[in-house]
């Protein structure tokens, strides 16, 4: 049957099994950053998630592990935006998913290499509040992590738009509902006090949303 679908597909073998092999790597992307991250949140001594953000575990003695969770989440997320380019065109999704995807593959390398500030008694001897100037590093951290969250909102309604055309509608309205949670739960200006505990419930769901959308994509693929 692979070969069959290789063959309609216009590819041999050896490509298809690469397909899906990039594909895999979507939900590898989806697991390592959630997972290396609240492994940290929860050990790493006087990190408090109620208080200071994902991102701030790139600071400290130990903040090379959560630079690795980004840097390896973006390189994952590009073989997976490859493996999209090649699994979905001409079809639906096939060029601006890929795209999409690979827009936060980028992002997530940028804020692994830019880091965020220390602030909030994070790391150890940092201010208890904001820092009074805030560094060049830190605001291209904060436009990477806003790049990462609108690509992959934005691909959640396109991908609910193919699943539609699919006639898939239970998948059209988690791919939907995965893009609108994420959205109001980082993009409006919510009170500072809940800042850190939203985006990591954003992060939760939309590296979710890239499992489940790789298993997809891969069973189409079979």
């Amino acid at each position: 049957m692979r070969s069959t679908v290789a063959i309609r597909h216009g590819n041999t073998p050896v490509r298809h099994r690469r397909t899906r092999l990039l594909l895999t790597c979507g939900t590898l992307a989806g697991l390592v950053f959630p997972v290396l991250s609240f492994a940290q949140a929860l050990t790493r001594p006087g990190f408090d998630l109620r208080r200071h953000a994902i991102s701030a575990l790139t600071l400290g003695d130990l903040g090379w592990l959560q630079t690795g969770a980004f840097v390896v989440t973006g390189l994952l997320s590009g073989a997976f935006a490859v493996g999209l380019w090649q699994a979905l065109r001409p079809g639906r999704a096939g060029t601006a998913g890929p795209v999409l995807v690979a827009v936060y593959a980028v992002a997530m390398v940028g804020g692994g290499i830019f880091r965020p500030d220390p602030a909030f008694g994070w790391p150890p001897g940092a201010p208890d509040g904001l820092p009074d100037q805030i560094s060049t590093g830190s605001v291209l951290h904060t436009v990477c992590g806003a790049a990462a969250f609108l690509s992959l909102i934005a691909a959640g309604l396109l991908f609910a738009r193919r699943f539609v055309g699919q006639q898939r509608p239970g998948w059209a309205a988690y791919s939907a509902a995965s893009g609108v949670a994420a959205f109001v739960l980082t993009v409006p200006p919510w009170g500072e006090q809940s800042a850190s505990l939203r985006f990591a419930a954003g992060a939760v769901i939309i590296s979710g949303w890239l499992v489940v959308l790789a298993q997809l994509v891969r069973a189409e693929d079979e």
